[in-house]
């Protein structure tokens, strides 16, 4: 099984939460938002699994050292995610380090993010962090996917978007014919560029459970976005995708024809993950 989390406007929080398996939190919407924090605090009164974000994807720059630390110490998350600098291997292991030895102690586990501006550079980065984390995450979006497999290049690259879905497969496929993943620790998944990249995973975890057990989640606001932008999962998924970021829509209450359309989205993301 995959684990799914989804972002979700505020007004569909606790419905999401019926349809999922943890909730997912955006460091930079506490300070203005308290409502906003205030629902991440009940739900992991109600023993919900919580992962604390950094933001950067949002934002282009984590949330700083300080002040994300303060928000893991009020909140008590089940797990943060440190704070990575985007396709930058040395600077995220600068970072990571940096801010583990000035915080060494937070409550709730800590997650790592893989990052690089090559295949090679990502498994430099894996290495440096996977000592000190208790869970390891790879973003959805690297760029240089699209030179591995160019947009166009054929029938199942017709956007950047099945570049990026077909790269992180690609990607993870080597680290495991490497022997670089550590198959005894879980692993995130950080967004999705198209749903059916899941299907893959879904199929390689009963296909080969001792090599891909390590695949524990995935959080994505893909199906929620399409949803309210009256866009539906088909059995094939998506052949684009939406660009909104969801913290964008973070007040938004949708009509009932929207709510469905999430509801449908999500129940068929869920099924790709776990056909």
């Amino acid at each position: 099984m995959i684990k799914t989390y989804h972002e979700a406007p505020k007004s569909l929080f606790r419905l999401m939460q019926t349809h999922t398996d943890g909730d997912y939190a955006l460091v930079h919407l506490f300070e203005s938002d308290p409502a906003y924090y205030n629902l991440f605090v009940q739900a992991l009164a109600r023993g919900r699994d919580v992962i604390l974000d950094n933001s950067v994807f949002e934002l282009g720059e984590a949330a700083d050292g300080p002040m994300f630390a303060e928000w893991v110490r009020k909140l008590k998350p089940t797990w943060y995610i440190v704070p990575d600098v985007l396709e930058d291997a040395s600077a995220t292991i600068d970072r990571f380090k940096q801010f583990i030895s000035a915080y060494p102690d937070l409550p709730g586990k800590r997650i790592g993010v893989v990052q690089g501006e090559s295949l090679s550079e990502a498994i430099r980065c894996y290495k440096a962090l996977e000592p000190e984390c208790d869970m390891l995450a790879f973003s959805f979006d690297f760029s240089w996917w699209t030179d591995v497999f160019p947009v166009g290049g054929d029938a199942n690259t017709p956007t950047k978007w099945h570049s990026f879905a077909r790269g992180r497969i690609w990607m993870l496929e080597e680290f495991l014919r490497r022997g670089v993943i550590n198959r005894s620790k879980p692993h995130h998944l950080l967004g999705v560029a198209l749903p059916q990249e899941m299907k893959y995973y879904s199929s390689m975890k009963k296909l080969e459970p001792d090599n891909w057990g390590w695949l524990r989640s995935v959080d994505t606001s893909n199906p929620v976005v399409h949803g309210l932008k009256g866009i539906t999962y088909t059995a094939k998924g998506l052949q684009d995708k939406e660009t909104q970021k969801l913290h964008e829509l973070i007040n938004y209450v949708p009509n009932i024809e929207q709510v469905q359309l999430v509801v449908f989205n999500t129940n068929m993301f869920r099924r790709f993950c776990n056909e």
